[in-house]
């Protein structure tokens, strides 16, 4: 018997609620640390935020190498071709930041002179600030947040209208609830 085109499979399923929770989460500590004052607070605060975000990386990377080995999605309702070329750019977005947050804030930390570590473990030790690269990180880093929420609550939107106007059953589908 042949593999359903519309069911997912239980890897695609894990790595996209892996991805977004912790992506989400890890940004929250972000928007949680903009607000502290400096202090060992905030940077406790900061090891945490930075270590989640190179196994974000980790995990990012993993999924779209999945994500090319299994394949575009298909589609499960008849959206009009604007609609489903315009998910895909936001899904593209997406998978994009998963990837450039990581590698800037890790930029942003390596370039300024700072070691980068993974809950102690260091992966990048200590070295010679570079101005402009830091600044290079720091800019991506920080300029693309708002462009990343907008990109988010598009992708929400989408799944929402998806499953309750549509009633497609993609949430279903990305539960692996059906087919």
């Amino acid at each position: 018997m042949a593999p359903n085109p519309k069911k997912l499979s239980l890897t695609t399923i894990v790595m996209h609620w892996l991805t977004g929770a912790s992506f989400i989460g890890v940004f929250v500590v972000g928007l949680i640390m903009s607000e502290m004052d400096r202090g060992p607070s905030k940077f406790e605060l900061m090891g945490y935020h930075k270590s989640i975000g190179v196994l974000i990386l980790m995990v990012a990377t993993i999924r779209i190498a999945w994500r090319f080995r299994e394949g575009k999605l298909s589609s499960l309702s008849n959206s009009p071709v604007w609609q489903e070329k315009f998910a895909h750019a936001v899904h593209g977005i997406l998978m994009l930041a998963t990837i450039a947050m990581p590698i800037s804030g890790i930029t942003m930390s390596a370039a300024g002179g700072r070691a980068v570590d993974v809950f102690g473990w260091v992966i990048i030790n200590e070295g010679e600030k570079i101005e402009w690269l830091q600044q290079v990180g720091s800019t991506i880093h920080h300029s693309a947040v708002n462009i990343i929420v907008a990109v988010l609550v598009l992708h929400i939107a989408g799944a929402l209208k998806h499953q309750f106007i549509d009633k497609d059953d993609t949430i279903s589908r990305m539960l692996g609830k059906k087919f």
